[in-house]
C-alpha cells in the first residue's frame, strides 16, 4: 500500500480565495510568511510515519528544476518578493522518501498578486552594465547601435508585455517609432537586446541633431499600460541617439532570459550529514543536603543563533568520481557522491558548479577530447534531472591528462602505468560556498573556587562528521575541545579534548585567587568572570573553527548578607510669630539651639549621620564565611550621601512650612524629624527558567522608620490674640478676656498652657522584596506610601497657692475645644537593580497642614467661643535622584 504525502494546504498566511482553486493551485498575498502543511495523507503511511521530516521543494513552473528544497517536520514557510508576482506559479511538493512524484499533483502551484508596477528602467550599450547617463546628453548613441534595455518590474513575472518605443516631440504630440511584442516578464525583469536601432530613422519626423527616446510598457493580459511609482508611464526617460549612422542592420530585438550571479547562499543552517544537533549542559550541585541537577539547552538545532554581519566565511568542495576505460557510465559508488552533492545543493541555493571531465592517455587526443566532454555532461544531466537549475552547472572536458600524444597525432603511452589511467579518468565537481559562521553562544554559570569546582556534565547530540564535505586535511573532527582560558587567552591556557557525545568538566571562578578582596565581587555580575571556550563543529553548525561555540562564563558563588541603619542627628525646630512674653520663652529657646546646629552643619558642609552597619558573605560552596563590616565602610559612603541630599531637601521642606506660617501670621513651632533608613538584604547570582544567562537574585527587607516625621505645635492663645487682632476670625472680647486673665495669672503666679499639637510620622517596611536583575522587582520595583497625622489639644491653667499647705494648683477655669488636620506625608518608593547594583529612587510627597480648630470657653459668667481655620504648610512634591545602595 502506498505511502507518504496524498495532498498539501495552506496552513497559515493570507491568500486571495477567489484567485485560487482549492487543491490546485493558490495566489497568496506578498512580503509576508505564508506555511504550508500536510492536507493529507496516502492510506500506507504510519503514525512513525507522519512524524518524520518531510523533504519540501519549490519547483519552476514546469517542475523540472528544484528551486529550493529543506527538510522539516514543521511545514514548509514561503515569502514571495513583489517581483515575482504575477501569472508565473511555482509549484510546492512534500515528499516523505525526498523522490519527486511526477505522476500525481500532491502538490500545490502558488503564485503571487500585487498591483504591477515597473520599478527602475535603463538604457546601457551592454548587458547588465551601467546606465546610460541621459539626463544631461552628455553621453549618445547611433543610429545602428546595439542597445539594452532594463525594466525592473513588481506583479508582473511571467506575464506577456509590449514595449512601445516612443520620439519626443517638442512642437506636437510624440511618435510612436516602434513596438517589440510578446517580451517575456522572467523573475520580474526585462531584459530586451534591441540591435534595429538603424530602422528607427525612418519614423522620426524633422530629424534633429539628438533625438530623445522613451518606452511604454503595456500588459498584454489587461490591455493597460503600466506606471512607475510616481503614476507615470512613460520609462527609460531619455536614450539620446546622434544623427549618425554606424551600420544599417535591422536586426529585431531579443528578450534576453536574466543572466544569474550565482553567489553562495548565506544561511543559518546547512542541511548536509556533517552536524550537530543539540547541546546541553547539567550543572550538578548540592542544595540543602540533597543533589540538585539544573539543565539548560544551550543549542538546539540552530533555533536563535546569528549568524556573523562580516564577510562570509568561504569553502571550495572537491569530490571526484572514476570511470572505466571509454566509459561515460557513472558507477554506484559515483551515484552515491553525486547524490549527496545534489542534496546538498539543493538545500543551498545559489551555489555555481564547476564539473571537469578528464580522459586517460591511452587513444588520440582528440577523441579523449570529446570523452572527457561527455563524461562531465552526463554528470551535468544527473544533477539536472535531479531538480538542479542547468544555469548553476558548467561542464567542461579538459581532455587527456598530461597528453602524451605527439605531433604527428600518434598515441605514446610508455611513461603512463595503469594506476595513473584510472586516476586520470574521472569528473572533478567543485563549487563554493559560504560556510556557517555564527556568534559564540554565551553561557553562565556560578561556580566556587579552583580547589572545589563545580561539575558540569555536557551533551551534544546527533553529532557526526563521516561524510564531512570538506577535504581530508580539513575533514571536521568528531571532537570537543574545551579551552580553560581563565581571564585572559594566554600561553598557559590548558586544552582537553573528548571523544564521546557526553563528559563532565570542572569549572570555577577566580574568587579563590584574590580572596584577601572580596569585596570586590559586592555585586557578582558586574565582576569579569573566568571563561572556558568550548569548541564543536560541523559543516552544518559553526563550521568555522578559529569562533568558539559556546563561551562558558563563570562567576563566583559568592552570596550577601546586609543590614544597614541611617539616623540623621539634628533637631529641626522652628517657632515663628511667637509674640513676646515669658510663657513663649521656651518656644524661643528650642528654636534657637536648633537653628545654632544646623548653622554648625552648614558651615561643616556635614550632615550629622549616624550608621550601623553589618554586612557578611559566604562563598566556595559555603566552605568560607566572612563579615566584612569595616570593609563596606567605604562604599556605604554613597549611601551616606544621599541621605544627606535627602536632608537638604526636607529643609526645603521646612523653609516652606516656615514661610506659610509666617503668612498666616498664626504662632506656630515646627519639628521636622529626618529619614532614618533601614535595609537588610541578600543577594547572589542564580539561574532562572533555565536561561543560558544568570540574574542577581535575592531579597530585601527594606524600611524608612520614619521616611519623615514632624510636630507642629499651634499657640492657641497666640492664635487668638492674632486672629482678633486680624478681625478675620474669632472673638475680641475672648481675645480681651484670655489677654487679661493671663496677665492676671501671671501675676499671680500661674501659667497658662494652650496649644495644638499635631503629630505625625510616616512609615515604609517591605518585607523579602524579590530581587531578580534580568526581570527586575516583582512588585514592578515600586509601591506606594501614606499616612495621616494626628491631633492633641492641651490646655493647662494652674495657679501655684503657695502658702497653702498641701495645695500645688487649681483649676479655674475650663475650656472646650477640638481640632481636626486632615494633613498627610505619601509618596512613591522604586525600588530596583540593574547591571550596576540595587538602588532606590524616593518621590516624597506632602499635603501641608490644615489647622481647623474650635474654642467655647467659660469664666466665671463669660461665655464665648471662637474658631481658628488656616492653612500653615503648603503642599509640596520632593523628588530625589537615583542612589545605588551597592
Amino acid at each position: 500500500m502506498a505511502k507518504g504525502v496524498k495532498k498539501i494546504k495552506v496552513v497559515s498566511g493570507l491568500y486571495y480565495p477567489k484567485m485560487s482553486v482549492l487543491g490546485q493551485r493558490v495566489t497568496i498575498k506578498p512580503d509576508q510568511w505564508v506555511q504550508f502543511g500536510v492536507d493529507d495523507w496516502l492510506p500506507g503511511t504510519t503514525d512513525a510515519d507522519k512524524k518524520k521530516p518531510l523533504i519540501w521543494m519549490r519547483q519552476n513552473n514546469s517542475r523540472k528544476i528544484i528551486i529550493n528544497q529543506v527538510s522539516s517536520a514543521g511545514g514548509y514557510k514561503f515569502l514571495m518578493d513583489k517581483q515575482y508576482c504575477g501569472s508565473y506559479h511555482f509549484y510546492i511538493e512534500a515528499s516523505l522518501s525526498g523522490v519527486r512524484d511526477t505522476k500525481n499533483n500532491t502538490g500545490l502551484y502558488v503564485k503571487g498578486w500585487c498591483d504591477p508596477l515597473i520599478v527602475s528602467s535603463k538604457w546601457s550599450t551592454q548587458k547588465n552594465s551601467k546606465s546610460i547617463k541621459n539626463n544631461k546628453k552628455t553621453e549618445f548613441i547611433s543610429y545602428g547601435h546595439i542597445v539594452h534595455l532594463n525594466l525592473m518590474t513588481e506583479g508582473l513575472n511571467g506575464n506577456t508585455v509590449s514595449i512601445e518605443l516612443w520620439n519626443q516631440q517638442s512642437a506636437k504630440k510624440d511618435k510612436l517609432v516602434h513596438t517589440y511584442n510578446s517580451v517575456e516578464v522572467i523573475d520580474g525583469e526585462i531584459n530586451l537586446k534591441i540591435e534595429n536601432t538603424f530602422a528607427w530613422m525612418a519614423y522620426v519626423d524633422n530629424i534633429q541633431n539628438v533625438e530623445e527616446f522613451y518606452v511604454k510598457v503595456k500588459d498584454t493580459a489587461s490591455k493597460q499600460y503600466i506606471k512607475d511609482k510616481l503614476g507615470d508611464d512613460l520609462h527609460a526617460i531619455y536614450l539620446n541617439v546622434k544623427n549618425k549612422i554606424v551600420t544599417t542592420n535591422t536586426n529585431g530585438a531579443q528578450n534576453q532570459t536574466p543572466t544569474k550571479v550565482y553567489k553562495p547562499d548565506v544561511s543559518s543552517v546547512r542541511l548536509e550529514p556533517c552536524k550537530f544537533e543539540v547541546i546541553k549542559i547539567t550543572e550538578n550541585e548540592t542544595k540543602d543536603g540533597q543533589a540538585s541537577n539544573t539543565t539548560v539547552k544551550v543549542f538546539d538545532n540552530g533555533n536563535g543563533v546569528k549568524l556573523i554581519k562580516s564577510a562570509a566565511l568561504q569553502e571550495q568542495i572537491q569530490r571526484t568520481i572514476f570511470y572505466k576505460f571509454d566509459s561515460t557510465v557513472i558507477d554506484k559508488d559515483g551515484v552515491a557522491i553525486l547524490n549527496n552533492v545534489l542534496k546538498f545543493l539543493l538545500e543551498h541555493k545559489d551555489a555555481t558548479m564547476n564539473l571537469s571531465g578528464y580522459a586517460c592517455v591511452i587513444g588520440k587526443q582528440n577523441y579523449n577530447k570529446g570523452l572527457s566532454q561527455r563524461r562531465a555532461d552526463v554528470v551535468k544531466k544527473f544533477f539536472a534531472d535531479g531538480g538542479l537549475d542547468p544555469r548553476r552547472i558548467i561542464s567542461v572536458g579538459k581532455g587527456e591528462v598530461d597528453p602524451t600524444d605527439d605531433k604527428k597525432g600518434r598515441d605514446n603511452v610508455k611513461y603512463k602505468n595503469e594506476k595513473d589511467y584510472e586516476n586520470n579518468r574521472r569528473v572533478d565537481i567543485s563549487f563554493v560556498f559560504n560556510a556557517h559562521d555564527a556568534q559564540t553562544i554565551s553561557y553562565e554559570v556560578v561556580a566556587p573556587s579552583v580547589s572545589t569546582k563545580k561539575n558540569l556534565v555536557i551533551d551534544i547530540t546527533g553529532f557526526q562528521t563521516n561524510e564531512c564535505f570538506r577535504d581530508s586535511k580539513g575533514k571536521h573532527k568528531k571532537q570537543t575541545l574545551l579551552v580553560d582560558v581563565g581571564q585572559a587567552i594566554d600561553k598557559g591556557d590548558t586544552v582537553k579534548t573528548f571523544t564521546t557525545p557526553s563528559f563532565s568538566y570542572g569549572v570555577y571562578s577566580n574568587l579563590s585567587r584574590v580572596s584577601a578582596f572580596p569585596i570586590e565581587y559586592i555585586w557578582p555580575s558586574a565582576t569579569n568572570p573566568n571563561q572556558f571556550h568550548l569548541h564543536v563543529h560541523s559543516c552544518r553548525y559553526f563550521s568555522n573553527e578559529k569562533r568558539t561555540t559556546v563561551l562558558i562564563k563563570a562567576y563566583p558563588d559568592i552570596k550577601w548578607e546586609l543590614a544597614l541603619e541611617f539616623l540623621v542627628n539634628v533637631s529641626n525646630y522652628k517657632a515663628a510669630n511667637m509674640p513676646p512674653g515669658s510663657v513663649y520663652a521656651k518656644h524661643q529657646e528650642k528654636s534657637r539651639q536648633a537653628g545654632y546646629n544646623r548653622m554648625r552643619m552648614n558651615e561643616t558642609g556635614k550632615v550629622p549621620i549616624s550608621i550601623g552597619v553589618g554586612l557578611s558573605a559566604e562563598w566556595d560552596a559555603g566552605r568560607e564565611k566572612r563579615s566584612f563590616t569595616n570593609e563596606f565602610a567605604d562604599k556605604i559612603k554613597l549611601v551616606a550621601r544621599m541621605i544627606a541630599t535627602a536632608v537638604n531637601i526636607v529643609q526645603n521642606a521646612i523653609n516652606y512650612a516656615q514661610s506659610a506660617a509666617k503668612e498666616t501670621a498664626i504662632p506656630v513651632g515646627f519639628n521636622v524629624r529626618y529619614p532614618k533608613f533601614t535595609v537588610v538584604g541578600k543577594w547572589y547570582l542564580e539561574r532562572v527558567n533555565e536561561r543560558n544567562t544568570l540574574s542577581v537574585i535575592g531579597e530585601v527587607g527594606f524600611g524608612f522608620k520614619p521616611l519623615i516625621g514632624a510636630e507642629v505645635v499651634i499657640d492657641i492663645l497666640g492664635a487668638a490674640i492674632a486672629a482678633a487682632s486680624y478681625g478675620a476670625t474669632g472673638n475680641p472680647a475672648a481675645a480681651r478676656i484670655i489677654n487679661k486673665f493671663r496677665g492676671g495669672l501671671e501675676k499671680l503666679g500661674a501659667s497658662v498652657t494652650f496649644t495644638a499639637t499635631f503629630y505625625g510620622e510616616l512609615e515604609i517596611m517591605v518585607d523579602a522584596l524579590k530581587i531578580d536583575s534580568i526581570n527586575g522587582i516583582n512588585m514592578q520595583g515600586k509601591t506606594t506610601i501614606g499616612g495621616k497625622m494626628g491631633a492633641t489639644i492641651e490646655l493647662s491653667v494652674s495657679v501655684e497657692i503657695g502658702t497653702v499647705k498641701g495645695t500645688k494648683s487649681k483649676p479655674i477655669m475650663t475650656f472646650k475645644a477640638a481640632a481636626k488636620a486632615d494633613s498627610y506625608f505619601g509618596g512613591d518608593i522604586v525600588l530596583d537593580s540593574d547591571s550596576k547594583g540595587l538602588f532606590i529612587q524616593p518621590i516624597l510627597k506632602f499635603s501641608g497642614v490644615v489647622l481647623s480648630v474650635e474654642i467655647e470657653g467659660e469664666i466665671g459668667w463669660w461665655k464665648s467661643n471662637f474658631k481658628v481655620e488656616e492653612k500653615a504648610i503648603k503642599e509640596e512634591t520632593f523628588y530625589l535622584e537615583k542612589k545605588y545602595l551597592t
